[in-house]
């Protein structure tokens, strides 16, 4: 972008981001995500570093929050309530460090460490006591003007009406910030209310925290059973901020138990992720973690830039959301002939990833969504789930962005697109299509299938390109001399690869069902064929109604497998296959009934073992595996990074245990 153009992006960004921090703040109304709505700010932030020309006094990066609500008596603070900044990776971090360190002098850098504290996803309160008793309470607002709720605060049980006797001389008024929150049992105890009243539910816990300590009577507030954490005393004689967390307690205020010194960036770093793996432990949510310099002579001297001081900020987790541009959509073409629209990003970090595609599933979404090539969107990823996006900010438009338009022709083979009745999919009914049977390969060696190692698709398309392949039966049929002579290919590379494969010959049932690629067999589908049948003679001779009668199985998934083991070229192609492999395991291995009876459902990613060990692992106790979260559902495994079946399972009361719980009922 030229000049204008990153001037044009940066007014855009403000108005945007303005818009949706009324919504949030004075109104109450969420249109996007915290997540997203933070990519944008930081977005705006970096623009703003880089040509600092551009910043004007109404940028979101020089104000805190919205205005004060009327209802209540407008409060002014007797020192501003700053905010912090955000990163999201290390490199941030190491940026900010480098960018505050520049102000100081070698002494005082020699003096610089941290205090980490958890981001609890609450309200900013402001607590003054005269005399140590509480006189006023009350929210950030715009950071200089805030709302008096003192009524509303004093119902909360963490925070003392007086303070206690301590060592520490207090002055006449102390002023002690903190935030106000919901725990999560408190949150679907709420929410269950609600669906019993046939209400809306509340969308997240901040929302209630806020809501509550707005509300005009303190009953109410008072039923909403709120917590709160005091971080922050506003006294220039205490040397440094973890002591300011010891005189807090002393004083008796709440304090959060997990913040913790850490004498470099290494050691926050190692606090980040060990609270980015245990924050589903906590009963309450946290987005990250606030760093900040412990010394508060050093913090104090780097002082406040727009909103934020120089010496602090909010580390945050992963994010499930982000904004970024769609450069491009490409159309792919599936191991079943679907066509399906993908999205070529610009690169951004989603669950500490980075991603450059996402699927846009097919062209109704694509209508729905109102995408167009040039767009900015709001992309998310929630566990192992494909990156998609899900919203379009059609109003950061500069009006160079294109509608597309799916194609009429298959783009790989030429054959006109079809669409079959009851589908929004378009298909190449071309069954010798070879951009189908190159994903049929992908899709046959792959982890969850063959699990051929060392066999990736680039070395399948140049076994395709060089006809030294036609089917993946063929695969078996390799020789060394078949693969050695191929331009690049070193011998011993060679003698690896076709090493690997005579080493998957054998197969389970199970796995040989799914590395067929019938339509819509998944993993556990393929499970259930061989739990029911045993035999792939069997599958072969079963009718319709026979797979309609398997519990899991619907009518579609049903025709599928149907009119797959009915295809003449599918069965010429199986009987080829039989003849190299060896099928074992017909049953399951159950080696003990420890979790008969039991559902499981895991979501998110696991440190100590794959998830397909830990299904592997269930099914070897007698237990079930889920891909969906139902009132059935026993327990919810929750990893690091959960997707939105850990929201499902809260919402209707499943047990959600963790990494560690579920490795002690292993034990």
């Amino acid at each position: 972008m030229n000049k204008q153009e990153i001037k044009t992006r940066i007014e855009k960004l403000r108005e945007v981001i303005n818009h949706h921090r009324y919504l949030y703040h004075v109104l109450d109304k969420q249109d996007i995500s915290d997540n997203a709505l933070d990519s944008l700010k930081k977005e705006l932030f970096d623009l703003e570093t880089e040509y600092p020309e551009f910043i004007t006094a109404d940028s979101p990066t020089q104000r805190i929050g919205g205005k004060a609500l009327k209802e209540f008596k407008k409060f002014k603070h007797p020192q501003r309530m700053t905010s912090f900044n955000d990163a999201f990776s290390k490199e941030d971090m190491q940026d900010w460090e480098k960018r505050f360190l520049k102000l100081l002098s070698e002494n005082e850098r020699g003096k610089i460490n941290y205090y980490c504290e958890l981001k609890i996803d609450g309200l900013a309160i402001e607590l003054i006591y005269e005399n140590r008793v509480l006189k006023t309470g009350s929210t950030r607002g715009d950071g200089m003007v805030g709302e008096d709720v003192t009524e509303n605060l004093k119902t909360i049980e963490a925070i003392p009406l007086s303070l206690q006797t301590t060592n520490y001389k207090l002055p006449t008024q102390t002023v002690a910030r903190g935030e106000v929150f919901i725990t999560k049992k408190e949150f679907e105890r709420m929410n269950k209310e609600q669906k019993e009243k046939g209400l809306a539910v509340y969308a997240n816990p901040r929302n209630i925290a806020a809501g509550s300590i707005r509300q005009l009577d303190p009953k109410i507030t008072s039923s909403r059973k709120l917590d709160s954490f005091a971080y922050d005393l506003l006294n220039k004689n205490i040397k440094t901020h973890e002591e300011k967390h010891k005189i807090l307690k002393e004083l008796g205020f709440k304090t959060n138990k997990h913040n913790k010194f850490c004498k470099n960036l290494e050691e926050v770093f190692e606090f980040h992720k060990k609270w980015q793996k245990e924050r589903e432990k906590l009963d309450y949510e946290i987005d990250g973690v606030v760093v900040l310099v412990n010394n508060n002579e050093i913090f104090e001297k780097l002082g406040v830039v727009g909103k934020a001081p120089r010496a602090g900020i909010a580390f945050k987790f992963p994010q499930a959301e982000a904004t970024t541009k769609v450069l491009d959509i490409k159309v792919q073409v599936g191991r079943t002939g679907a066509m399906t629209p993908v999205a070529v990003l610009e690169p951004v970090q989603v669950t500490g990833i980075t991603i450059t595609r996402a699927t846009l599933h097919n062209e109704d979404e694509i209508k729905r969504l109102g995408l167009k090539i040039g767009d900015t969107v709001v992309v998310g990823r929630a566990g192992d789930v494909i990156p998609n996006i899900i919203k379009v900010l059609p109003e950061l438009r500069m009006g160079g962005e294109k509608s597309f338009k799916m194609p009429e022709k298959c783009p790989s083979c030429g054959a006109k697109l079809i669409k079959v009745e009851g589908e929004v999919l378009l298909r190449c009914p071309n069954k010798n299509c070879f951009a189908q049977k190159r994903r049929n390969f992908y899709h046959f060696v792959s982890r969850t299938a063959f699990n051929i190692d060392g066999l990736g698709p680039k070395i399948i398309d140049r076994l395709l390109d060089e006809a030294i392949i036609s089917d993946p039966a063929d695969l078996f049929d390799l020789k060394e001399g078949d693969v050695a002579g191929l331009e690049r290919f070193a011998e011993k590379l060679a003698e690896n690869l076709i090493k690997s494969i005579q080493e998957k010959r054998e197969i389970t049932l199970a796995k040989f069902i799914y590395a067929l690629g019938i339509r819509n067999v998944g993993e556990e589908t393929a499970i259930d064929l061989a739990k029911n049948f045993g035999s792939v003679k069997k599958i072969r001779e079963a009718k319709l109604e026979d797979f309609e009668k398997i519990l899991d199985i619907g009518p579609v998934v049903s025709k599928s497998i149907f009119e797959w083991f009915h295809e003449k070229d599918n069965l010429k192609f199986l009987d080829k296959l039989e003849k190299k492999v060896k099928i074992t395991g017909y049953k399951l291995p159950v080696t003990s009934y420890k979790l008969i009876g039991k559902t499981f459902v895991l979501t998110g990613s696991m440190e100590s073992m794959s998830r397909d060990k830990a299904r592997a692992k269930i099914r070897e106790l007698g237990g079930d595996i889920s891909e969906s979260v139902s009132s059935k559902t026993d327990y919810v495994i929750v990893g690091s990074d959960p997707g939105s079946k850990a929201d499902r399972a809260r919402k209707l009361g499943v047990k959600i245990i963790s990494e560690q719980e579920f490795l002690k009922i292993l034990k």
